[in-house]
């Protein structure tokens, strides 16, 4: 592949990827709490990849991860972790160390995504619309009386305010807090996943997803819990709890401007290769905030971007494909 076809996003044929062959190393598992959609992601990609014939190396991510990349030696390295050490940029610098081109995004987009408050600001510095927020770490509470401020905060994002870890994926951590008695508990609850807690502007309306490949934006799913008040980690990742609608009923015109605004955030966030960026769609209004952007999305049953490529007419082996012809190495520093 050229560089300007993989500047393009560019994918190759099934047949054509299947002669590429290859080594790849899928890195999965590791130490997060989303540990287990880690391993069913990288089960997911691990067959994928076996059917259009590379060689596969399914990693467990932990001690000996330098070691076994090392004694593998891959062409590429699929990341396929969650949370925590895959999506905040270590695994991806010691790739780059290594000299391993990797999937997804690179060290200093995976920072900014993986803490919630560093993008909200960056999105809020653009002119991007996202839900208004503070956000305050535990030292800020036990040492500095942040909780004597809560009174203004909530009087100004008023409620219901939604009250979630700064550094957490799949809705873990999040509550809702729907009046002031609520929010102590929250906080607490909040502060068990991360050393920093965010509270944000409850938008009330639809749940949306656009993945990006390459840098296209993939048809727009609509997540609707059948049995939770939002899109928690039960309704993801429990088949039959969500009822999804791909492409999600919303008119060219709002559609296009979904699109738009998540490929705004990515390009913003200096993503690459695939990434998927949350909306809500607030009842009333019709105006669009977006919640974050995910620079590796689940890859699951359930998962939201697969449900994207099939309607935009990807199977999942053609996703995976394209995935790792997108891989690029950064250079690395010094």
């Amino acid at each position: 592949m050229t560089a300007r076809a993989r500047d393009r996003g560019d994918g190759l044929e099934p047949d054509e990827l299947r002669r590429a062959g290859g080594t790849v190393a899928v890195l999965k598992g590791g130490r997060s709490l989303e540990r287990q959609v880690s391993l069913r992601s990288g089960a997911r990609v691990e067959d994928a990849l076996e059917r259009l014939g590379h060689e596969v190396v399914g990693i467990d991510v932990g001690h000996d991860l330098v070691a076994r990349l090392r004694e593998a030696a891959p062409d590429v390295a699929f990341v396929a972790l969650h949370g925590r050490d895959g999506e905040d940029g270590i695994v991806q610098e010691l790739l780059e160390v290594l000299g391993i081109p990797y999937t997804a995004s690179g060290v200093s987009a995976c920072m900014r995504c993986s803490d919630k408050v560093v993008a909200k600001h960056a999105m809020r510095d653009a002119g991007l619309p996202t839900p208004d927020f503070y956000a305050f770490t535990e030292t800020a509470f036990k040492e500095l009386g942040a909780g004597d401020a809560l009174g203004a905060i909530e009087e100004r994002l008023r409620f219901p305010i939604v009250v979630k870890p700064a550094d957490q994926g799949s809705a873990l951590g999040i509550r809702f807090a729907a009046s002031a008695a609520d929010v102590p508990a929250a906080i607490v609850a909040a502060f068990s996943y991360s050393e920093k807690v965010l509270l944000e502007r409850h938008v009330h309306g639809r749940e949306l997803a656009v993945s990006i490949l390459g840098d296209e934006p993939l048809p727009i799913v609509e997540a609707v819990p059948r049995e939770e008040d939002f899109y928690d980690f039960a309704a993801r990742y429990t088949i039959g709890r969500t009822a999804f609608v791909c492409p999600a009923e919303l008119g060219d015109e709002l559609t296009a401007r979904a699109q738009k605004l998540a490929l705004d955030v990515f390009r913003l966030l200096g993503c690459r290769g695939f990434a998927r960026v949350d909306l809500m769609l607030e009842e009333g209004t019709n105006e669009l905030y977006v919640l974050e952007s995910n620079v590796i999305p689940g890859l699951t049953e359930t998962s939201l971007l697969p449900q994207a490529a099939e309607a935009a007419g990807i199977s999942f082996d053609e996703l995976i494909g394209r995935i790792v012809e997108l891989a690029a190495v950064e250079p690395v520093p010094g």
